[in-house]
């Protein structure tokens, strides 16, 4: 099946792929956080309710996304894309280039623990089913907003949603088998990549909708891949360049 995805297909894949392992190992730390601190049973009803909300939202906005005309769509989620892309872009960046401590999951674990113990209960645990809804549903939401973005200017939803589905389920059997928070996962790299991805497809489909036609068509979206994660490692470069001469 892979092999028979166009170019545009698989960057849409490796995008949301990467934005959903992302945002679910964080949320997937909060979870093993409070199902430890509080209580699995609570823990887990608060991530099948983010889940089936996450679920919903994807049901109800995907159709009357694909009704809007095809150039403005893209227009619109490009601008989406290019903001999104921007923010993470610049965390990603400040972090390489040591301007910003790198995201810690060992550091999150701790301080979810610390902020929820009290024992665990067989009972209903009101604080560990808030925490760890709210931890998946706003993880999640992110996701939801890539594939809504990326699925419906590619009109491919479905190809978008079963992609984070069966990223999230990878993440959560990973969960289980280690029992812990990943934080060998190379968060930061990935952030960037995902960066970097967000911003080559909104350039793409806001020049699409803008009635540019890209020379090779869906072809030039691994060029301006490149060519971004180039002025990114540049950027990172010049910014530790000058912090070195300021400290010296």
């Amino acid at each position: 099946m892979i092999a028979t995805l166009s170019t545009s297909s698989s960057v849409l894949v490796l995008a949301i792929f990467l934005t959903t392992a992302v945002e679910m190992v964080e949320a997937l730390t909060i979870v093993v956080a409070v199902g430890h601190t509080r209580g699995w049973r609570s823990a887990l009803e608060g991530v099948f309710v983010a889940l089936g909300s996450l679920a919903a939202l994807v049901g109800v906005f995907g159709p009357a996304l694909l009704r809007i005309p095809l150039n403005d769509l893209r227009v619109f989620v490009g601008s989406i894309l290019l903001i999104f892309g921007l923010q993470w872009l610049r965390k990603a960046v400040l972090r390489a280039s040591g301007y910003k401590a790198k995201h810690d999951e060992d550091a999150i674990f701790a301080a979810t623990v610390a902020s929820l113990e009290g024992g665990t209960s067989a009972k209903r645990d009101s604080l560990a089913f808030v925490t760890s809804f709210k931890g998946v549903f706003l993880e999640g939401l992110e996701v939801v907003i890539a594939v809504l973005t990326l699925g419906a200017s590619a009109h491919k939803i479905a190809l978008a949603s079963w992609v984070a589905i069966a990223t999230t389920l990878f993440i959560a059997v990973i969960g289980v088998v280690v029992a812990k928070q990943l934080s060998s996962v190379p968060e930061n790299a990935m952030k960037l990549t995902v960066g970097v991805l967000l911003v080559s497809y909104g350039t793409f489909w806001c020049g699409e909708g803008m009635g540019l036609h890209w020379t090779g068509a869906d072809a030039a979206l691994p060029v301006l891949a490149v060519l971004y994660f180039a002025a990114t490692a540049l950027l990172i470069a010049l910014i530790k360049s000058t912090t070195v001469e300021a400290r010296s």
